[in-house]
């Protein structure tokens, strides 16, 4: 997964100061100046300039001075030509690449410890890693009145506003736009700071969420799993489980034991005793516990895992009253950071889990399993061909190749080349990335300044790195690789990036599809990758649903606890499993749908992983017209540095159309027929 820093309040929305419900600036001082400025500079657009005056207008509090020093402020420092503005955005692009990357560099450097294999963590490394040196960064800036000068020069424009205009932009209109998102709202210091404090608490809460597997006993006492096997929720679990429709021993019995385990970790009752904690021997049908060396038995549950839910989204609501444009998390996380309305959101996601080649498809790994289907199927693996494939056998290869970080980093350049980029490109992208020992699952944390290297974060254990960490590894270098082509070699650097998460998701999946290729094996893009990735859509647009209906739930139930949060959340996954999943997979009320980790420690972003998903499947169907992997290549490059357009905007500038299930659906109802 994309690293990603105080998530939901730095999403953009247009506000007005909270102190005071009657505007600072009159309607008239707004006319009169705009009067002014045009008549003076009669080269300026006129629409530009009264944006910018008015927004200016809105923002400017008390604080901030009179009317009379808004007057002034606004003449002396509107940029009078075009030649002048292009003067402005070039040093302000350079100082917010100073400031940006100067932040990210304290940020990686204070929150080590918490996120690198290494000493044992202190109270000093949590109160470190939860301090964020630039929260006052917004409030200073506005105070010095730089806020200001980028509002009144490049005004935001809304989404509906770049969707209607964006088709004729040229690059440096872009560019200007999008210096105009990034002073929108005035959202205090300490307002940031508080929900950096929380949200990094969920992370090491997450971080630390480890089930000693080999501390699980069947009912007859039986250990099934090897006894060093430690595996964190959900990431781990959930590849365990995958792991497991290759011919090993105990298969379904493995199966079928996470399953249940995933269960009490939703239903929050495990007991706390067994998390990541290997004193204690766990019966997980029965649900008992005993101590490993004495007759001890702990009996004791929590709700932990919601009430870090419910302090994210108090810490986050703080930032609703600044906001008043998109007044919530949820509009802000939509329509705000991923310019996608979370209406539009779901109507995609139900189009798909509700459509009729879910069931045929379901029918498909029914016939091919030979049995009826059970929820956990929802993870069936068998459209992969390592599927077929011990997986011991690909972790002995792994771990032969990538004994630590320093590894899988020098190896790096082979992996591009073995995707088709040139020697001179793999050396040249991999000498901005780093590879670092992870204490959690992982992530990729991008650089930003053109200084920095961006940082592969993955679980390598002593032995080496195994065929899961490999896999995810390979998710997070696709994270990686465009991290550093969308900076490095971005025209503008206020374009920098991807137009939300969900489309570095995409070609994370594009480089982890092709994991096996890059251990030597062949690849092509046939009927069961087609497959592969319709049924990893069906699974976590479910799971996507969950999240975005919970904060739904939330914003309704605001003084809720966190056991009102737990049976909340628990109904609302087991609604839509009864809705959309039972009749495939089985099990009347199951709550699989919300054992994602992401919900706890980051809310709102598992719909990038569908949406991304959609992507993913129209970016290969393009990129499968390469006659080559020097083609490949090429065309990776061109698409992965269009930069930070609007979602439609750069879909069709990548492929020619938008955002669509459709075709999704007609590849796989193409599959289908020749079954």
């Amino acid at each position: 997964m994309k690293k990603l820093l105080i998530i939901m309040l730095t999403m953009l929305t247009l506000a007005s100061c909270k102190q005071s419900s009657t505007p600072m600036i009159s309607s008239n001082t707004i006319a009169e100046l705009l009067q002014q400025i045009t008549t003076e500079h009669p080269t300026l657009p006129t629409e530009t300039v009264e944006k910018g005056i008015s927004q200016a207008a809105a923002l400017w509090c008390a604080e901030d001075g009179t009317e009379a020093d808004f007057r002034a402020f606004v003449l002396e420092n509107i940029a009078p030509t075009s030649e002048d503005r292009l003067i402005l955005f070039n040093k302000l692009s350079t100082a917010l690449e100073a400031l940006n990357g100067t932040n990210n560099m304290l940020s990686t450097k204070l929150q080590m410890p918490m996120h690198l294999v290494g000493d044992p963590l202190t109270n000093v490394d949590y109160i470190l890693g939860a301090y964020t040196p630039f929260s006052h960064l917004s409030d200073d800036l506005f105070q010095n009145k730089l806020a200001f000068i980028i509002v009144l020069n490049f005004p935001h424009y809304t989404l509906a506003e770049k969707d209607e205009l964006g088709a004729s932009w040229s690059r440096q209109q872009w560019a200007y736009a999008r210096l105009g998102d990034l002073f929108t709202s005035r959202v205090p210091a300490q307002v940031n700071q508080d929900y950096a404090e929380v949200y990094t608490a969920a992370e090491n809460y997450i971080a630390g969420y480890n089930i000693m597997m080999g501390h699980l006993l069947t009912e007859d006492g039986e250990h099934i799993f090897p006894e060093d096997m430690i595996l964190l929720s959900h990431w781990n679990l959930r590849d365990e489980l995958k792991s497991n429709y290759a011919d090993v021993p105990h298969a379904r019995e493995k199966q079928e034991m996470i399953y249940k385990v995933m269960e009490h970790i939703v239903n929050q009752t495990i007991p706390d005793e067994v998390v990541n904690n290997p004193a204690y021997d766990w019966k997980p049908y029965s649900n008992t516990v005993q101590h490993s060396t004495s007759s001890s038995e702990a009996v004791h549950y929590s709700n932990a895992r919601y009430q870090q839910l419910l302090d994210i989204y108090h810490a986050t609501r703080a930032a609703d009253a600044y906001s008043p444009a998109l007044p919530t998390a949820i509009d802000r996380n939509f329509e705000g950071t991923m310019e996608v309305s979370a209406a539009r959101i779901e109507e995609l996601f139900t189009t798909l889990i509700a459509s009729e080649q879910v069931a045929q498809v379901g029918a498909l790994i029914r016939e091919r399993l030979g049995r009826e289907l059970r929820p956990y199927d929802i993870w069936y693996d068998g459209f992969k061909s390592r599927s077929t494939m011990p997986e011991d056998k690909l972790t002995a290869q792994t771990r032969k190749r990538y004994p630590d970080a320093a590894a899988f980093e020098k190896d790096m350049p082979n992996l591009l080349c073995g995707l088709g980029f040139t020697q001179a490109d793999a050396e040249y992208i991999a000498s901005k990335i780093v590879v670092e020992n992870a204490r959690g699952s992982g992530h990729a944390w991008g650089a930003q300044g053109r200084w920095e290297p961006s940082r592969l974060r993955t679980r390598i254990p002593a032995g080496g790195m195994d065929y899961k960490g490999y896999n995810i590894a390979i998710h997070e270098f696709g994270h990686n690789v465009e991290q550093t082509l969308d900076l490095y070699d971005i025209d503008y650097y206020t374009l920098a990036g991807v137009p939300n998460t969900a489309f570095t998701e995409a070609l994370a999946f594009i480089f982890q599809k092709r994991d096996l290729q890059l251990l030597g094996y062949p690849y092509q893009m046939d009927d069961n990758t087609v497959l592969d990735i319709f049924w990893g859509a069906y699974e976590i647009m479910g799971v996507a649903l969950v999240d975005l209906k919970t904060w739904q739930w939330l914003y309704a139930h605001p003084n809720a606890t966190a056991a009102e949060l737990r049976d909340a959340t628990v109904a609302i996954a087991q609604n839509l499993w009864n809705m959309y999943y039972e009749p495939i997979l089985g099990t009347h009320d199951s709550p699989l749908l919300a054992i994602y980790s992401h919900m706890i420690n980051s809310p709102l972003y598992l719909a990038n992983y569908p949406y991304g998903h959609l992507i993913e499947f129209q970016l290969e169907e393009h990129l499968a017209t390469c006659q080559s992997s020097a083609a490949f290549v090429k065309e990776l490059r061109r698409i992965y540095t269009l930069g930070r357009l609007t979602p439609d905007a750069w879909m069709q500038a990548a492929v020619g159309s938008p955002v669509s299930v459709q075709p999704l659906l007609n590849a796989v109802d193409g599959i289908l027929s020749r079954k």
